[in-house]
């Protein structure tokens, strides 16, 4: 069971500005929390705090099962972050070859033609477009295999259609494990959270989390989404978080 994951009291100043304090918020150990919010907001920060990628002036994030969080988590930047001099399979298994372990050769491929790039596993990220480089990073965060995983903007870079699939395939790699996706995309929100919840205003607040119904991934056509998509895209016009 991957444990759940609690931010008490978070605060954060950037360049003489507050961009939040005393933030709370509580990730449900095993599903999908959805963080959305405009940009500015601080949700990348967030993000990276809650990695141990950034420090905060004040405040904390701990494990519900009480160990430590490092070493447990998986982290998905927006940007593709890739090593250009590497191929695709290589840069799968970058994280595995920095510790020192043998790459699983195989689990990379699976991984690979799972994304739909087995053909350009020896490809470098140069040859790659765009959407191909956001797949290949996707399948290196699956392949890093952590119990908790930070997703900032996983799809943005892809097509509708592409993204759909990923979507599905995210939701299925990931079940089980504890997930903060951040994203400005309603629908894919709705899809993929068993909650959301609003980063908003100056300094931001977050909102009480809203359950979704049923769960993801939610068909595109299902019963309450398009009113769901409808009452978000309503609050982020508004920059609601209370």
């Amino acid at each position: 069971m991957p444990p759940g994951i609690d931010v008490r009291g978070l605060s954060l100043r950037y360049a003489g500005e507050t961009v939040f304090s005393g933030l709370r918020l509580s990730l449900p150990a095993a599903e999908i929390s959805v963080l959305l919010g405009p940009s500015g907001a601080g949700k990348t920060s967030l993000l990276r705090i809650i990695a141990g990628l950034e420090p905060a002036d004040a405040g904390s994030v701990t494990a519900t099962d009480g160990a430590p969080l490092a070493g447990r988590i998986s982290y998905m930047a927006q940007q593709d972050l890739l090593v250009p001099w590497a191929s695709a399979t290589q840069n799968v298994t970058l994280g595995a070859r920095l510790r020192g372990q043998a790459p699983d050769a195989p689990r990379a491929a699976a991984l690979l033609a799972q994304v739909g790039l087995a053909h350009r596993a020896t490809a470098r990220p140069a040859t790659l477009s765009g959407g191909e480089r956001q797949r290949v990073a996707l399948a290196r965060t699956l392949y890093e295999d952590r119990p908790v995983v930070l997703m900032d903007e996983p799809f943005s870079a892809l097509d509708a259609i592409t993204r759909v699939r990923m979507q599905d395939l995210a939701a299925k790699l990931l079940a089980g494990r504890t997930v903060l996706l951040i994203t400005h995309d309603p629908f894919e929100a709705c899809r993929l959270g068993h909650s959301f919840a609003i980063l908003a205003g100056s300094p931001a607040v977050v909102s009480a989390p809203v359950r979704l119904p049923g769960v993801p991934p939610r068909a595109p056509d299902e019963d309450g989404i398009l009113h769901l998509q409808g009452e978000l895209l309503r609050q982020l016009a508004l920059g609601q978080a209370a």
